[in-house]
């Protein structure tokens, strides 16, 4: 099978035409990660592209908080597999005219990401263009992978962590204030949560997968891979402290607020109703907000009894 199910948008049926292209020439597109067995080891891979204007402003972060983001988007893929990190790729295009510190402020950034989790900078690539980016390449080690086509009615739903904090911030800098210091850090120094990941998928995890999208986006994946339908209570998601004055000024409940937004790089986790052991679980978080029932592949999002329509973020919507 060249491409595991996705969710709705315009950046997934581009995937799915890739997909097709492709045809035999590629298999089991769609998770969080490539998973290569060498021998008695399985190596997890993934790829992520943080680019200026479209991940992050300059006005926003220091050169070491841009580098730092672009590595945990990398980073966060591997905890969503279950993977212990071994180490990253790391290609950075920077216009000519960059002052050579720049460039070494920036991998600070991802070289303080990948050191946090256990990992090192293991090589790149440098290049001239126009606005910033970053193409990190991290490579990890599973025993036992998580995708996400694994969920099974009757299993809860879980996340790890806080929800909405980046969203937040964004939404205090498009219109011209400074964010919570709590959300900013949301925002600009995320972390990878390869401990939870690494518990979870040694706990029960049947389906995984990291909000980057934002739940209502990644929700829809899960559905989609798994065959089963998501039903999400709103009110039982733990949002961050800064949600609800962001909240109100958009006019949307908190829940909902948190739900659609992205970047919070938290995991999303479909497992038995309650975990079997919970001893020694890593210290965060760790909330039901809903369950996998059969059905049609759809999240269905329910707040106080009322359904919610909306989705999570597509790059290409």
């Amino acid at each position: 099978m060249p491409l595991i199910p996705l969710g709705r948008g315009p950046e997934f049926d581009r995937i799915r035409a890739i997909a097709k292209a492709l045809g035999p020439r590629a298999s089991d597109l769609g998770n969080d990660c490539a998973l290569v067995r060498l021998g008695s080891v399985t190596l997890a891979l993934t790829t992520d592209v943080s680019v200026e204007r479209v991940h992050f402003r300059r006005e926003w972060l220091s050169l070491e908080e841009i580098g730092w983001r672009a590595a945990v988007a990398s980073l966060s893929d591997l905890a969503a597999a279950g993977a212990q990190p071994i180490g990253l790729l790391a290609a950075l295009t920077m216009a000519p005219g960059e002052p050579e510190p720049a460039f070494a402020s920036v991998m600070s950034g991802v070289g303080a990401a990948v050191e946090s989790v256990g990992g090192t900078v293991l090589g790149g690539d440098l290049s001239r263009g126009g606005d910033m980016s970053l193409a990190i390449t991290a490579i990890g080690s599973v025993d036992r992978p998580i995708g996400r086509s694994g969920a099974r009615p009757g299993d809860g739903l879980w996340v790890t962590g806080e929800l909405g904090g980046a969203r937040a911030a964004l939404a205090a800098w498009r219109v011209g204030r400074e964010p919570d210091p709590r959300a900013r850090a949301r925002f600009a120094h995320p972390e990878p949560r390869i401990e939870a990941g690494r518990w979870l998928a040694a706990h029960g995890a049947r389906a995984m997968l990291d909000v980057s999208d934002g739940l209502a986006g990644d929700a829809a994946h899960l559905a989609a891979a798994s065959g089963v339908r998501v039903r999400v209570e709103l009110e039982k998601i733990p949002a961050h402290p800064a949600v609800a004055t962001e909240a109100r000024a958009t006019g949307e409940p908190a829940a909902a607020f948190a739900a659609q937004g992205g970047e919070d790089y938290e995991l999303l986790v479909a497992m038995p109703a309650e975990p079997a052991d919970r001893s020694g679980i890593p210290p965060l978080p760790l909330t039901r907000i809903g369950r996998i029932e059969a059905g049609p592949a759809e999240v269905v999002f329910a707040l106080d009894g009322r359904r919610l329509h909306f989705s999570g973020y597509d790059h290409f919507a």
